[in-house]
């Protein structure tokens, strides 16, 4: 019987036979897979699919996230594609449905997350794989809620890019995760990811913390100076990008982090 299903850009795919042959091009997505059971199942990722440590040894890397090599994943012959609406370019996933089928993701809310999960139980007949993940990160999600209740509201900037410098603003799974922590964003209506000038931070509002994420740009102390000398004796915390751009069964890590991220406040 064949298996109909909607990915999370609204397109309908039909399979005759669950997905044998998988390449992601999303490296947060890579891990859940592996930790779905599906191992045995993935013949190519990125060279930023550094989650399971393996992986690099043993899969065949096919390009970046933004520059796949089209050619290798043909060679390869998959039957899935796993990208993501904002790691992968709308041109990419076009050239590779060519391919293939092509199953987009596209996560904001927690709730995506949840939905991405059981999606992927459905589409790669690991159901209960999934559903043990959704009930693991629930029972975390409630306790973090519970954890982080009393904390005081904090305004943040969190800075992803240097030269120039961008943020994390609204509508992303960053902002997302900056609300759970009890973190208001100060460029929360400034877009996506806007481009900020620093000498401007102090009018978007009286920062109490800066953060300064490890990817995509690996800032460095004098960063954290030339940044905080522009607010009004901000803390600055180098944080893990992974914890708060990372979705899928990283989550679950993040959870943790963010609790010792709170103590150290």
């Amino acid at each position: 019987m064949a298996l109909k299903l909607i990915d999370q850009i609204g397109i309908e795919h039909i399979f005759e036979t669950s997905p044998k042959r998988i390449i992601s091009i999303v490296p947060s997505q890579t891990e859940l897979l592996f930790d779905l059971g599906q191992e045995n199942k993935i013949v190519g990722i990125t060279k930023f699919c550094v989650h399971p440590y393996h992986f690099k040894t043993i899969k065949k890397s096919i390009g970046g996230t933004k520059n796949v090599h089209f050619e290798k994943i043909r060679l390869l012959k998959p039957d899935l594609i796993i990208a993501n609406k904002e790691e992968n370019t709308k041109e990419i996933v076009e050239e590779l449905s060519k391919i293939c089928p092509v199953w987009v993701t596209d996560i904001i809310t927690i709730e995506d997350n949840f939905k991405m999960i059981s999606d992927f139980g459905q589409l790669l007949n690991c159901r209960t794989e999934a559903q043990k993940w959704n009930d693991k990160l629930s029972f975390a999600l409630i306790d973090f809620k519970f954890f982080v209740k009393d904390k005081t509201l904090k305004k943040v900037a969190y800075f992803i890019w240097k030269n120039p410098y961008m943020v994390a603003g609204s509508n992303t799974f960053i902002d997302e995760l900056l609300k759970l922590n009890n973190f208001q964003n100060i460029y929360e209506n400034k877009g996506r990811y806007p481009e900020i000038e620093l000498k401007k931070i102090r009018l978007e509002g009286d920062l109490d913390i800066v953060l300064l994420s490890s990817e995509p740009f690996p800032f460095k102390p004098e960063d954290a100076f030339e940044i905080v000398k522009q607010t009004n004796h901000a803390t600055t915390i180098f944080v893990d990008g992974e914890m708060f751009s990372w979705h899928g069964s990283r989550l679950l890590k993040a959870f943790e982090y963010f609790k010792i991220l709170q103590n150290s406040i």
